[in-house]
């Protein structure tokens, strides 16, 4: 069965890098756009990144861009997000999906996409 594994949060000072990866199995990533999200304490779910299938064009949010990269690595089946210069305010559980196809359209919306991890807690706290 289709199965999205997140994994790589932790605690980080401000200024500091993490990367997340997600694991995929019971699909090929190859196939399709893999989006990545995070969920703050009290607020909704916000879009962070897309790479689409194939093409793999990437697409950030504005309070990311710059900063993140999302990545995928078809052969290890798994996609990534490197978080460079964290800040306080990127503290969530971030949460990889995948969409229905190959591309971004829509990326932000959550009902775009249909199976999710379990999420990872990301903590920038000085």
């Amino acid at each position: 069965q289709v199965q999205l594994v997140e994994s790589g949060g932790g605690l980080v000072q401000p200024g500091g890098s993490l990367r997340l990866s997600c694991a995929a199995s019971g699909f090929t990533l190859d196939d399709y756009a893999i989006g990545w999200f995070r969920q703050a304490p009290g607020k909704a779910r916000e879009g962070v990144s897309c790479i689409s299938s194939t093409v793999g064009s990437t697409y950030y949010a504005d309070s990311v861009r710059g900063r993140f990269t999302i990545l995928r690595d078809n052969v290890k089946n798994t996609a990534y997000l490197q978080m460079n210069s964290l800040k306080l305010e990127d503290t969530a559980v971030y949460y990889c999906a995948r969409p229905r196809g190959r591309s971004c359209f829509n990326w932000g919306s959550p009902s775009r996409y249909d199976y999710w991890g379990q999420g990872t807690q990301v903590t920038v706290s000085s």
